[in-house]
């Protein structure tokens, strides 16, 4: 065949992209190598000395910093999404990722190719394994991640970076940046065995991010939580807008496909906003977002035709995230009790779905009974399973628990996550077996963001985001 041939650059392309995947794969096993995201040791040491030996990459650029217990992603999404339109370049940093790592890192909007993401992890490697050898630990997962991400940004470079912390906040890697506007989104009790058990013991390490010169933005809070919060801004000179106060939702209507929402900024109010995400806390986060990105740029009305066109390009991958029809199948990530109650708020908001059958997997560390005690009233049935984690509790261990709350003939095992999804969707579509109307059913898969990669990477089509 000669070099001419119709099938040789189809063959080279294909080679391409197979050295391309055994690269990445080898970079991702390296990262995974090290010490998890889920153990935290409370220093900033290590990734001090990394972002050093880096130059302090992360001085480089303005940062919006987001910290909270549920809603850190879509807002943080949302304040990219509304920051591009006015014509800035963005940085983003968010976790856990739902199917990809390179999901976590995304300039302008669009994830790191895996490419990208193999050089860059090559030019911060060598940097990475001096600041091991000066340390009484090796940096782990999370700390290399945020070396990577603030490396990316500056490479670009970027006009300012959208930073959601991974746990908690003054202890966070992402905390050797200095917020120019810090978000915080509800705080209710999340990784208790790391952030206390009382949510204004998990509001101390959150209001961490804030800095001397700091604007906060903060959604509605708890008394105690409101003045853990406040304390911490005027003691080092930071100024805080409340939601309800500075800002917020002035209406909102679920809409085909989403919700029409009247929000009040930091300056005018912005009606007619149709965000496509469901549930009033979507809605909040939109708030959120528009007082951050108002606070960010200064003192001038936003163009409500601009706020208007960003929020209609909101996305949030596994976030009440509809993937199948005939049956519905819904996914999203709620892994705590009060990310579940915003899910059953959301489907009692938005949706008429009889019966509504669960697909539920956590992890071990969660309180997953009180997850499931929120979740019983809306679901017909619950059907326990794994997701590809080895932290996920045992299905068997989770149905045990799931008896008690929605009684044996509610709940079915099926250990593996395709089963759990065939059954699932075969007791939705008969409906009658709990008197409902047939072929109103849905399915609801949830209990961890790791279950809903799972389940999202079985369902959706290839190449579709």
């Amino acid at each position: 065949m000669s070099e001419s041939t119709p099938g040789r650059p189809a063959a080279g392309a294909a080679a391409g992209a197979a050295q391309t995947a055994a690269r990445y794969a080898d970079v991702e096993r390296a990262l995974l190598a090290r010490w998890p995201e889920t153990r935290l040791e409370p220093s900033l040491d290590r990734i001090a000395a990394l972002v050093e030996l880096l130059g302090d990459p992360q001085r480089s650029y303005p940062v919006i910093h987001l910290t909270g217990t549920n809603g850190k992603t879509s807002t943080s999404r949302m304040v990219d999404t509304l920051v591009r339109a006015t014509g800035l370049r963005t940085g983003r940093f968010t976790s856990p990722h739902v199917e990809s790592l390179t999901e976590r890192i995304s300039l302008d909007g669009e994830p790191l190719t895996e490419d990208r993401l193999v050089d860059v992890y090559q030019e911060v490697a060598p940097v990475a394994a001096l600041a091991d050898e000066d340390a009484d630990h090796p940096l782990s997962f999370f700390e290399l991640m945020v070396g990577l991400a603030y490396a990316s940004f500056a490479d670009a470079p970027v006009d300012v970076a959208v930073v959601e912390v991974g746990m908690g906040g003054a202890w966070d890697a992402t905390n050797v940046a200095d917020a120019t506007v810090a978000v915080i989104t509800p705080i209710a009790v999340d990784h208790a065995a790391y952030l206390g058990s009382r949510p204004v013991d998990i509001a101390r390490e959150k209001a961490g991010i804030i800095k001397p010169g700091t604007t906060v933005v903060s959604a509605v809070q708890a008394d105690d939580v409101a003045q853990v919060i406040a304390e911490r801004a005027a003691e080092v000179g930071a100024t805080v807008l409340w939601e309800g106060r500075d800002f917020g939702v002035v209406h909102r209507v679920p809409a085909v496909g989403g919700q029409m929402l009247r929000l009040r900024g930091l300056r005018e109010e912005y009606d007619e906003v149709f965000l496509p995400l469901y549930g009033a806390h979507q809605g909040q986060n939109a708030a959120l977002a528009l007082a951050a990105v108002e606070a960010f740029l200064g003192t001038e009305p936003l163009d409500a035709d601009l706020v208007r066109g960003a929020f209609e390009e909101a996305t949030s991958p596994g976030r009440l995230e509809i993937v199948r029809r005939s049956p519905t199948i819904v996914l999203d990530a709620a892994h705590n009790p009060h990310g579940a109650e915003a899910v059953v708020a959301a489907l009692e908001d938005s949706f008429t779905f009889s019966p509504l059958i669960g697909v539920v997997a956590v992890m071990a560390d969660k309180d997953y009974e009180g997850v499931l005690a929120t979740l019983e009233p809306s679901m017909a049935a619950i059907v326990c399973t794994r997701n590809s984690s080895d932290r996920c509790l045992p299905p068997e261990e989770l149905a045990e628990t799931a008896r008690g709350i929605f009684g044996i003939d509610r709940v079915y095992v099926d250990p593996r996550l395709d089963d759990a999804l065939d059954r699932a969707a075969g007791l939705a579509e008969e409906g009658g077996t709990w008197g409902e109307a047939i072929g109103s059913g849905a399915v609801l898969v949830t209990g961890s963001v790791v279950t809903v990669g799972d389940a999202r990477r079985m369902l959706r089509p290839r190449g579709r985001s």
